[in-house]
């Protein structure tokens, strides 16, 4: 599904990925942890393809096409979901709003007509049960006013929506209480099929007490040095990062 070839990228005069290679298959969870700075949310900024970062050397590829021919909104109708740290506010947007032109748009995209408004409605009724989210709260504002639980929730529901072939989570725990963590983690669950995968890039530990990944991979000054199951992720708990370098 992704393939990441020595992946080199930049911002400014600032080299921050240095030879990254990377293979995520259908139907697998992966986990990419590592200390700060050393690349983890620019990995996810580059696959998302936000512009200030440059890719020097490497290619990505998405179910066999390359990901840098296509914009991001291409790459969301492709079917990538990023959901990022700090998710924004878009005051007097409702979610219920932002989301059926969220599908539409990727409904025109794939040559389909729009989604009815009775098939949209028991859409969103059948989605914010996976992230426990209130008629109330999904009739607010995106994000605005939301604690750290509610944007995560909010950020899951889209995620559920919009159906994604792969999702990238970047630090989708920070800032979250046990009872956010867990409905965040059942809701990421709960999506997982055959046919989609989820990155989750993370710092803690805590998180795979509720997301079982596949493979937990470490990055360590741009690249990913270390590979291995949820034990790694165990390990790094009880030792730090020092002993990687």
């Amino acid at each position: 599904m992704l393939t990441i070839k020595n992946l080199y990228a930049s911002i400014g005069e600032k080299e921050i990925l240095k030879g990254l290679d990377l293979q995520v298959n259908a139907g697998e969870v992966h986990a990419i942890m590592g200390p700060n700075g050393t690349g983890k949310s620019t990995l996810a900024s580059v696959i998302a393809g936000r512009e200030k970062y440059v890719v020097t050397q490497g290619s990505v590829t998405f179910c066999g096409k390359n990901l840098f021919d296509f914009s991001i909104e291409e790459r969301a109708s492709e079917g990538i979901f990023m959901g990022f740290q700090y998710p924004v506010e878009i005051p007097g947007v409702s979610i219920a709003n932002f989301m059926r032109t969220a599908v539409n748009e990727q409904r025109k995209y794939r040559g389909l007509d729009p989604m009815p408004i009775f098939e949209f409605q028991a859409m969103m009724e059948e989605k914010q049960k996976v992230v426990e989210l209130t008629d109330k709260l999904a009739g607010r504002s995106v994000n605005e006013g939301f604690s750290g639980g509610e944007k995560k929730k909010n950020e899951i529901f889209q995620m559920a929506m919009l159906e994604p072939k792969l999702a990238i989570l970047d630090e989708t725990d920070s800032g979250l209480d046990i009872d956010a963590l867990r409905i965040v983690a059942n809701g990421v669950n709960k999506l997982k099929r055959p046919d989609n995968a989820t990155v989750v890039i993370t710092h803690y530990q805590r998180l795979l007490d509720y997301i079982i990944p596949d493979f937990v991979h470490i990055m360590y000054d741009g690249k990913i040095v270390k590979t291995g199951d949820k034990s790694l992720a165990l390990e790094l708990e009880e030792k730090g990062y020092d002993w990687i370098k």
